[in-house]
């Protein structure tokens, strides 16, 4: 494959990644920026929308996420803890899924049912690809190996349809639930609502880059199975 080609494919993958933990990282700084830290605003905003059941954790793992079975903003130790721009924004976000979720928002509940579905045939996907290479050279049944390699490069693909689903409930708890909740609530200094709108683009872009990713792993496999 010619290196040109490789180069764009590089880019269209990586670079999405790449602007998106730049943007994060950029707003991280100062960390006391703002009077209260990422968990406390989500705490205030949850009991302001009378969604005092909804938790408010620090992660250390799984990243900043809305946990709609236990019902749990999530958020990770820097942005929790954090007063930075990035981490009341960030907060403000997840926060949007929480309303989402109070509000019965379909793309979220579907998002959540389809998740579910796509982690289990993806365990399935992974015990798939460790058999396929014994069947094929055990049994001497290379069709057999090969319906089974495909099978589960096809879970794998799966990831790709889970992140494109996600991306109009990302934008959802961004733009129609966090940005409105920030400025009319007053809760950014006014410099900030500009840098504020690219942090919430960030948010819904990580699952952009997630899927692209997730791209290049499908077209990879499928490259070597028509070899």
């Amino acid at each position: 494959m010619p290196v040109i080609i490789l180069l764009i494919i590089a880019a269209v993958v990586f670079l999405p990644q790449w602007w998106v933990k730049r943007v994060l990282a950029k707003y991280r700084k100062p960390d006391d920026r703002y009077q209260g830290t990422g968990g406390e605003l989500a705490r205030h905003l949850l009991d302001k929308l009378g969604l005092e059941s909804v938790g408010v954790e620090q992660t250390d793992s799984g990243g900043d996420h809305y946990d709609p079975d236990a019902r749990a903003v999530r958020l990770s130790p820097e942005h929790y803890g954090g007063a930075s721009l990035t981490a009341v924004t960030v907060a403000a976000h997840e926060v949007g899924h929480a309303i989402q979720h109070a509000d019965g928002y379909r793309p979220l509940l579907w998002r959540t049912r389809l998740v579910k579905a796509m982690q289990r045939f993806q365990r399935f996907g992974m015990i798939l690809l460790v058999l396929a290479p014994i069947i094929m050279l055990a049994l001497r049944l290379p069709r057999a190996g090969l319906v089974l390699l495909a099978m589960a490069v096809a879970s794998l693909a799966s990831g790709v349809i889970v992140h494109l689903v996600t991306l109009p409930t990302e934008f959802d708890a961004s733009f129609r639930r966090a940005l409105p909740l920030l400025n009319k609530g007053g809760y950014l200094k006014r410099e900030d609502r500009w840098a504020a709108r690219r942090i919430l683009t960030a948010a819904a872009f990580t699952y952009v880059a997630g899927a692209l990713i997730g791209v290049v792993n499908f077209w990879w496999w499928m490259r070597i199975l028509g070899r």
